[in-house]
């Protein structure tokens, strides 16, 4: 009989930053082969560097899911927003990722609740995801739907400074 794999999730400190980072990498890796265009320019370590850095100021918060304690397979991350739309401080995610071999097991939706739990301990409004507006990400928008979020108009738009 397998013994059934404990998933731990516990709030991450610069000592993840790196195994927090090659999961960045592959999350990346696979957004762009799913759209067939590199649009990233990912390097482990100034991801690293960078995220350790977020730690250290508590600018970024990650809750880190591992196997047997020991093995990452999956995080997410959040970062505080302010604006007067929300009525204050609110969450936002810029990432939630599972490693393949552990997805359909709830993992996604543990690392959301816990994400839901930390905001409301800082009395955030509400929490905010962006998801890319393409046929390859409908199972992603239907996972935030399933799970609360609406979808609030607009698409995300940037510029390099």
């Amino acid at each position: 009989m397998l013994k059934k794999e404990e998933i731990t999730l516990q709030r991450a400190g610069p000592a993840d930053a790196h195994d927090v980072s090659v999961m960045v990498g592959e999350l990346l890796a696979e957004i762009e082969n799913a759209i067939g265009a590199q649009v990233f320019n990912f390097d482990l370590g100034k991801t690293t560097a960078r995220l350790e850095d977020f730690f250290k100021v508590e600018k970024y918060f990650v809750f880190i899911a591992r196997v047997g304690g020991t093995d990452p397979v999956g995080f997410i991350s959040l970062y505080e927003s302010h604006s007067l739309y929300a009525g204050g401080a609110f969450g936002t995610i810029p990432e939630l990722y599972v490693r393949p071999g552990h997805r359909a097991k709830a993992l996604g939706l543990r690392l959301l609740s816990q994400a839901r739990a930390f905001g409301a301990s800082r009395n955030w409004t509400r929490l905010e995801v962006t998801t890319p507006p393409l046929p390859q990400f409908e199972r992603t928008l239907q996972f935030y739907i399933r799970e609360g979020f609406s979808i609030s108009g607009g698409r995300k738009l940037k510029t390099a400074l």
